[in-house]
């Protein structure tokens, strides 16, 4: 795909797949982007919690003040605590540990971006006013499949996805540092707070490849519908047997 090629010219990849809500672009930043207004909501109790206004339609840039409230999340953003309060992370693992949801061992594997932001940007991906790090799709298993055959066709990601549980919000430090797109299964924080269902995950795609992965979906679902129009005929042939 050719460079130039912008947002403009890819296909409405939600009605594509026919996903429940838009994907959705996150930008980390050292200053808020032009033209992204900040955050004047309510204080949040998780950074996720944005990826939902987001998937609402809101375009909104965020202060690393803004992900106090979730230990784990600000953890794995990069963003430091307030002196005040900075025993919270060690308190929330500590919990987490207590009540056999997660040991403290897993803790140095969880994917953390490798520079701190001072704003965190988030928007729907197709109208985005700055440029993502990562673009998140809130995906069913079998619309998951079509974007990981379009991340692995257009060179986004490897035949082995890269793929981690929890916390969810770890898929974008792994998008980053990886280079390549990811799957979230979706912790139980983060379901609680987005409302994502039981039946649904994320895919991160890196915002550099989110172009080239939403371009080459148009082809993967054509191609896709052609295969189950294949396999639909084979089973009616075995049904006699």
């Amino acid at each position: 795909m050719e460079e130039t090629e912008t947002l403009d010219a890819l296909p409405d990849i939600q009605a594509l797949l026919g996903l429940k809500a838009p994907p959705i672009a996150i930008g980390f930043f050292d200053g808020p982007p032009a033209g992204v207004p900040l955050w004047k909501g309510p204080s949040a109790p998780s950074g996720c919690s944005f990826w939902l206004r987001a998937q609402q339609g809101e375009s909104f840039c965020t202060a690393a003040s803004d992900h106090y409230n979730c230990p784990v999340g600000a953890y794995t953003h990069g963003i430091s605590l307030p002196p005040e309060r900075a025993g919270e992370l060690m308190q929330t693992l500590q919990f987490m540990d207590a009540n056999g949801y997660v040991s403290m061992d897993e803790v140095p594997g969880i994917p953390t971006l490798p520079q701190r932001p001072r704003y965190v940007a988030y928007a729907p991906a197709d109208r985005a006013p700055f440029a993502p790090a990562v673009v998140v799709v809130a995906a069913r298993p079998a619309q998951a499949m079509l974007l990981y055959e379009a991340a692995l066709q257009s060179g986004a990601s490897g035949a082995l996805m890269n793929t981690s549980g929890r916390p969810a919000c770890a898929i974008l430090p792994l998008a980053v540092k990886t280079g390549s797109a990811a799957l979230s299964l979706g912790c139980k924080g983060n379901r609680v707070y987005t409302g994502l269902p039981d039946e649904e995950m994320y895919v991160s795609v890196p915002g550099t490849q989110w172009a080239a992965v939403a371009a080459r979906l148009e082809r993967i679902v054509a191609a896709n519908a052609v295969i189950g129009g294949y396999h639909e005929g084979r089973r009616q042939e075995f049904r006699a047997i």
